[in-house]
């Protein structure tokens, strides 16, 4: 069975390294959200990317970095997304994290298990 709905989609653009509450921020997050009953969260580990002091990090075997490039994907309703950003805002939990939002048609198939 298939249902559709309108959502919005969250990327928080962070390092590796970034911290909050003496864990990873990317870790906190997860966990946060989870707890919090988010609908979904995918962490994405980048092996490459610049933000906006423009100093490559990368995954180059040479030069290991412990700060990768960071992709926190959130997907939720409208709601819990302008919840989430006022959290953010309160907390200063993302610190200097380049956030993006889209609206996006989820499809789901099958059933929750």
């Amino acid at each position: 069975m298939q249902k559709e709905s309108i959502g919005i989609l969250l990327r928080i653009f962070v390092g590796e390294s970034d911290k909050f509450e003496g864990k990873n921020l990317y870790q906190f997050l997860t966990e946060y959200l989870r707890k919090n009953h988010f609908a979904g969260v995918t962490v994405l580990r980048g092996i490459t990317g610049f933000g906006r002091a423009s100093k490559i990090h990368s995954s180059d075997l040479l030069e290991l970095s412990s700060d990768l490039p960071i992709v926190i994907e959130i997907v939720d309703t409208e709601e819990k997304i302008t919840g989430l950003k006022k959290v953010f805002e309160e907390t200063n939990m993302i610190g200097s994290a380049l956030i993006t939002e889209e609206k996006v048609k989820i499809i789901q198939y099958g059933t929750k298990e």
